[in-house]
């Protein structure tokens, strides 16, 4: 059977975003002898907002991760400070959209990190986090920030677990336990009232996080799921995934009903994942392949075709990931309306794209920049558990961004204890974190048990 692959003509019709082109950084823009990690998991390892570019890196024993200043590239010192106080691979890191000197980890050895970061960078390594967060089993993939609430983060585990933490009090407080397999990915609507998930026993899912209620679900037969993203107020989601002739693939689906696709579409047959980003202020979809240098992007509709090709920018160089950076930090200025920090593994390099709409005119472009989700929740944590949900706190970019924000994080005092949600406790047997400690667990099991015989 053949298969037919996306055309890649681009159909003239009149979208503002036609002719949008990608814009390498020059070399003094561009982050130099990283030591980025070389762990193949599926993640992007880099996290981006206006003061940060934070990046997974490679290190002898536990995990770390670097954080470096925006305003500061070039060639970093190899005895650059480090946040280093996982035992484990570090697997994900996301910044607090609200407050933008806190990052979240997490890692092999099952425990969730959130750190502060000084104002200015890191002068010496961080070992100490504001909070450790422990209730998976197994090593934790995936971490999202609510899209609303100032203090719940997400998880995701190798135990097929999804825990909800309110770190108001460091603790989780609900458990999502419908998946069979790893997720894959989370994503939320513009105000956090669903979560989609994607996971490994190839089923989509439209979730009610708080209740933890399957809403929609899908069995992909023909289109093996890998990745998943909400496409705005749409009511839309778009995965992408593999074919059933393993040929890259897109689908837009109905959030309100995923019995089939509305639509899906081959990309191309190569392998690596594709990541999709979208950004719901200019309704464009930018598709980035693991391992290959090109970033695709389209214009999404809610008529027919739904999916237009807009254009591709290309690169030799293959990214193993790509950090974003939030809307208000964008140059407003150089009409610039996506930037991405592409890792470049081989040179050791963070490379700044910037996707610009082609203007003459020098004043602020209202069309392309219209009101955007900004840096103050809209509700707290309790607000939020308690089964209210808002949508974001719009600001528009229009006089560039100066508005700090006033609110200051404030972690709970934690105590020993156990966890309880659901029932189930959840620091019960908690099993070892490293190798050296499943190592010392069982001298101690051996030696035990070698006293015992010996009486």
């Amino acid at each position: 059977m053949t298969v037919s692959f996306m055309s890649w003509r681009p159909t003239y019709r009149s979208s503002k975003f036609r002719n949008v082109y990608g814009k390498v950084g020059n070399r003094e823009h561009c982050f130099e002898g990283i030591p980025i990690t070389k762990n193949v998991h599926d993640n992007h390892f880099c996290a981006v907002n206006s003061k940060f570019v934070a990046v997974v890196t490679e290190s002898a024993g536990g995990g770390s991760f670097i954080v470096i200043p925006v305003s500061q590239p070039g060639r970093l010192d190899s005895h650059y400070p480090k946040v280093c106080g996982h035992q484990g691979n570090v697997l994900d890191i996301k910044w607090n959209p609200f407050f933008e000197n806190i990052i979240a980890s997490c890692s092999e050895d099952t425990s969730v990190r959130v750190w502060e970061i000084p104002e200015g960078g890191l002068r010496r390594n961080m070992t100490e986090a504001v909070l450790e967060l422990y209730g998976h089993s197994r090593r934790v993939g995936l971490i999202e920030w609510h899209p609303t609430s100032s203090g719940i983060l997400f998880s995701a585990g190798y135990d097929y677990k999804i825990l909800i933490w309110n770190l108001e009090i460091g603790e989780p407080v609900k458990m999502i336990d419908c998946h069979t397999d790893v997720i894959l990915s989370m994503s939320f609507n513009t105000d956090g009232s669903l979560l989609a998930t994607s996971c490994k026993d190839k089923k989509l899912r439209v979730i009610e996080p708080r209740s933890g209620r399957v809403l929609q679900q899908a069995s992909c037969k023909n289109h093996r799921v890998n990745r998943v993203v909400f496409l705005g107020n749409m009511k839309r989601l778009l995965t992408t995934g593999v074919s059933r002739w393993n040929t890259r693939q897109i689908a837009l689906w109905d959030q309100e009903d995923l019995s089939m696709p509305i639509v899906d579409e081959d990309i191309d047959g190569l392998s690596g994942l594709l990541f999709p980003f979208y950004d719901a202020d200019t309704h464009m979809l930018y598709l980035a392949g693991k391992g290959d240098g090109n970033i695709r992007y389209f214009e999404i509709t809610t008529e027919k075709p739904y999916i237009q090709y807009l254009m591709e920018f290309r690169s030799p160089a293959p990214q193993k990931g790509l950090g974003v950076m939030p809307k208000h930090g964008l140059d407003v200025a150089s009409c610039e309306v996506f930037r991405f920090y592409k890792l470049v593994t081989l040179k050791g390099l963070i490379e700044p794209i910037s996707m610009i709409v082609p203007r003459r005119s020098d004043t602020y472009q209202e069309d392309i920049y219209p009101m955007t989700a900004g840096t103050e929740p809209a509700l707290s944590a309790s607000e939020w558990l308690s089964g209210i949900d808002r949508d974001p706190v719009l600001m528009s970019l229009k006089d560039g961004y100066h508005r700090p924000n006033q609110l200051v994080f404030k972690a709970p005092v934690k105590e020993k204890k156990t966890m309880v949600v659901n029932g189930i406790d959840l620091l019960e047997n908690v099993p070892p974190r490293t190798e050296n400690e499943f190592q010392s667990s069982i001298n101690s099991i051996s030696n035990n048990l070698t006293s015992k015989l010996s009486w």
